[in-house]
């Protein structure tokens, strides 16, 4: 499974890299998305096809491509500011 980072995910999570346990839970977060792709719920409106990880309160937004076997990491903040994107 191939694993692509998107560069406003990467600068969101640079905000939060003071923070040990919430990096780490982000990194649990991503191997069981890496285990099991489709285990995220869709998001509904504009960006259909995106699903979304609870890492309360924040929200880890990625989207999985069957065909080429990838997960794209979109986003990744605070549940108050990422749905206002």
């Amino acid at each position: 499974m191939k694993i692509k980072v998107t560069n406003e995910f990467k600068r969101n999570i640079k905000k939060y890299k003071k923070e040990k346990s919430l990096i780490e839970k982000v990194e649990k977060q991503i191997k069981k998305i890496s285990e099991n792709p489709e285990i995220g719920q869709f998001l509904t409106g504009d960006k259909k096809g995106q699903r979304k990880i609870y890492i309360t309160p924040f929200r880890l937004l990625y989207y999985y491509h069957k065909n080429s076997e990838t997960i794209y990491l979109i986003d990744f903040d605070h549940r108050d500011i990422i749905y206002k994107k």
